[in-house]
């Protein structure tokens, strides 16, 4: 079994700011991104060119960015471009929107940055390979959520603290999610805040038509439950003409979060196995008994895929669909792009929820990624890496007017979407937040995770096409819990040495 995802970190930071989409096509295993491989098989190093420095922005955008980059330190930089090392460029593509914060990089430092390219299947063997060769690049994202800890473990990354003050006026707001990431004692992701990984994207014009109570009317009353959900999905789900409530890559990581607590989390600097816990217990029976009724769409029909092998998941546009948890990457994009899959943004056909809260809680809970970046081992230009991070935190703060104005002008967003937006950020930045770390450590532990957190909806077919079914929590858990309280307890270990020396 082997869950996709797309480069679902900086595509949904990417879009929202109307920079180019991820380049390159890549696979890999994690909690929410997609399905698609690099052409490009080794690692190279390539400058921007002249025209992916473009810069279209709006002159009143470019205004602001002028006046917000007054603010940034006057120290000067002695070198002004940084090393990123990913399957995907940070610079602009052609007749691109640059972003404020590398217009603020620009503006302020003149700053400018090389790509080190790489594969998603390949970029943490290659990233190893550079940092032993003392080549190492300057960042790498931490968007994917599957750096963190074994990065720091693995010694392919360098703690920020010596660059960044969370308790600065510029960083306090961000410690909240910045302290996610700790490792003996120190942080290791410069993290700007909390991005909603997973939402609840459908047609409206499929609920209308079906009769249903709208998902966003719901959640504003806070009347969006388990209990509604599972209604809707059981009432529209009919397996035989492949009409499915749920389909995507997500919806097995996007419910069980609905309980509050990751399968697999972090406390106090320490992994933690949650699979026996009563809450995430409780959660995967109500999953299990929702998937009786057949509501996720039959992948193991058609080759372990989504509908139309799609990255996101399909069926919105055409209605065969009701829900499909996805990134906000899924849908920030042109209109015509995502016509087909989610419907017709302009006409005002696609929208999004949390996921609904369970019927005896009060909070809806979001599945959430960390927005930032790592700084690589011995790193050439720390200095650079901080003050790029700088210019990231001040867009943040000062200059979120203008993304949300790219989303309304460019990718036709109303103010519906807009208001959701927001409240999935508020979420994401608040006490709702569920970090989910089933990926983030080795591939050993990421196989298994991925049986785990797809057992109670499985759909998926053997080698000889056979679906093996679902698989009850309790069994779930004397299969599994104990292997991986096995490979976390050599990772705990192995920080209590570190802490120790």
């Amino acid at each position: 079994m082997k869950i996709k995802r797309f480069a679902a970190g900086f595509c949904a930071l990417a879009l929202c700011f109307g920079m180019t989409a991820c380049g390159g096509n890549d696979s890999g295993n994690s909690s929410a991104g997609g399905n698609t491989e690099s052409k490009k098989e080794e690692t190279t190093t390539t400058a921007a060119t002249e025209s992916k420095n473009e810069i279209t922005m709006k002159e009143e955008h470019v205004e602001q960015v002028q006046e917000i980059a007054k603010e940034l330190s006057e120290d000067k930089l002695e070198n002004t471009d940084l090393k990123f090392f990913s399957h995907w460029d940070i610079n602009p593509g052609d007749n691109s929107t640059v972003s404020p914060e590398i217009k603020l990089w620009r503006e302020k430092y003149n700053g400018t940055f090389t790509w080190v390219q790489t594969t998603w299947d390949k970029r943490y063997d290659d990233l190893a390979a550079l940092v032993m060769a003392k080549d190492s690049p300057d960042f790498f994202s931490a968007m994917d959520m599957d750096g963190f800890p074994r990065g720091a473990i693995k010694g392919m990354f360098d703690p920020i603290d010596d660059y960044i003050d969370y308790n600065s006026d510029l960083w306090k707001e961000a410690k909240v999610v910045a302290d996610n990431f700790v490792f003996n004692g120190k942080h290791y992701v410069a993290a700007i805040g909390g991005e909603p990984d997973i939402v609840c994207v459908y047609n409206t014009k499929t609920i209308e038509e079906k009769g249903y109570d709208d998902p966003a009317e719901l959640y504003w009353n806070d009347e969006w439950t388990w209990s509604k959900f599972k209604e809707m999905c059981i009432d529209f789900s009919d397996t035989e003409n492949d009409i499915a409530g749920l389909d995507g890559w997500w919806y097995t990581t996007a419910m069980n979060n609905i309980c509050g607590v990751p399968i697999i989390g972090i406390k106090d600097g320490k992994l933690v196995n949650n699979m026996r816990d009563p809450a995430v217990t409780k959660m995967q029976d109500l999953i299990y008994d929702l998937q009786k009724n057949n509501v996720v769409f039959d992948r193991g029909k058609h080759g372990n895929q989504p509908r139309d092998n799609a990255t996101t998941g399909a069926g919105l546009a055409t209605h065969e669909t009701l829900f499909v948890p996805v990134g906000l990457w899924g849908f920030q994009s042109e209109p015509e792009g995502i016509k087909g899959t989610f419907g017709d943004v302009e006409a005002g056909e696609v929208m999004f929820v949390p996921m609904p809260r369970l019927d005896d809680g009060d909070t809806y809970y979001m599945s959430t990624r960390v927005d930032g970046y790592f700084l690589c081992k011995n790193a050439p230009n720390p200095k650079g890496f901080a003050a790029f991070m700088e210019c990231r935190m001040l867009a943040k703060k000062e200059a979120a007017q203008i993304s949300r104005d790219q989303l309304k002008d460019d990718y036709h967003w109303n103010d519906d979407m807009l208001k959701m937006l927001d409240e999935t950020k508020r979420l994401a930045n608040s006490e709702s937040a569920v970090f989910t770390f089933n990926s983030s450590v080795s591939d050993e532990l990421t196989n298994i995770m991925n049986t785990v957190a797809g057992a109670t909806t499985n759909t998926w077919a053997n080698d000889e096409g056979v679906s093996d079914g679902q698989t009850s929590w309790t069994q779930t858990v004397e299969a599994n819990a104990d292997a991986v309280d096995f490979i976390l307890k050599e990772i705990n270990d192995s920080v209590d040495a570190a802490t120790a020396e």
